[in-house]
């Protein structure tokens, strides 16, 4: 029996998980109450002819104070002999105040005198054990609604779904922190920097000149010849290995520039070698 459970921030994409895991045929259940996942989990695993062989519950702070509970929930499931694993969705502050404020709704844990951004850090607080023991945990930020179905669909089958490894290139400023999920991180900051350029400092590294200014001086394609024999290496052991999203960081100092050309040039690689694989630019708008 494949079971999941699914937690993580009001907000971060957990309804558009449980809807595509319902698409794979999965039996969902929303918002079951914590106490009850045990004894549910119990008629899955005795039910015949194989009436429950795919499970998915969601499981977050709307289940109140009972949350606290969800630890020895997992302890027992693993006692039951249930193998489930937990898929955690994160998202950034900024990033969940603007998709309340979209769709209209209250924070479940906005009561009188609770700000939103002061709800949404005591959530991150009261799930943060949840997030240390999730299997995996998926960063929604910058996703678009595609890309989160496809990362869930991955994690699913395990990469079945086209028997390939889903690749996630971001890139980034150090300066505003390495990403949350990277397995891999990768800097270079030693490239030449077109932010010292005037005409091309409000440009991204998807724009042709400031691409043709990173790699002018060929340091960057020897980088990349040695970067991409690394990646050809590493992938199929991590397919090998059952992974089913690999999360590629790559940085320079504001995530605008060098990280940006860098990462469309991993990603083009990885696509021309038949690795399913996205870029995500997570800071190149910002100032």
């Amino acid at each position: 029996m494949k079971f999941f459970i699914i937690s993580g921030m009001s907000g971060s994409g957990k309804s558009r998980a449980m809807a595509t895991l319902e698409d794979l045929g999965y039996y969902c259940v929303d918002n079951i109450p914590v106490a009850l996942i045990p004894s549910f989990a119990e008629i899955c695993l005795a039910a015949a002819g194989g009436q429950y062989e795919r499970v998915a519950l969601a499981v977050d702070i709307r289940a109140g104070k009972d949350i606290s509970n969800l630890m020895p929930v997992f302890d027992r499931l693993a006692e039951l002999g249930c193998e489930y694993k937990v898929i955690y969705l994160d998202t950034a502050t900024p990033t969940l105040i603007n998709r309340y404020k979209a769709t209209r709704r209250k924070h479940p844990l906005m009561v009188d005198g609770v700000t939103m951004v002061d709800a949404i850090e005591k959530e991150r607080e009261l799930l943060v054990n949840v997030r240390q023991r999730a299997d995996f945990v998926v960063d929604t930020t910058r996703f678009e609604v595609a890309q989160l179905r496809e990362t869930i669909i991955s994690l699913a089958t395990g990469g079945a779904s086209r028997g390939l490894l889903h690749v996630n290139v971001v890139s980034f400023g150090f300066k505003y922190g390495i990403p949350a999920d990277a397995d891999l991180v990768f800097d270079v900051r030693f490239l030449p920097n077109p932010y010292y350029e005037i005409s091309l400092r409000e440009k991204t590294g998807q724009d042709p000149q400031v691409s043709k200014y990173v790699f002018c001086d060929g340091t960057a394609d020897r980088y990349l010849d040695r970067l991409y024999a690394l990646l050809d290496f590493l992938i199929p052991h991590y397919t090998k290995e059952g992974k089913a999203v690999l999360t590629i960081a790559i940085g320079c100092t504001g995530g605008r520039h060098r990280s940006v050309a860098i990462a469309e040039a991993v990603k083009k690689h990885l696509l021309q070698h038949n690795v399913l694989a996205a870029a995500t630019h997570r800071d190149s708008l910002k100032g």
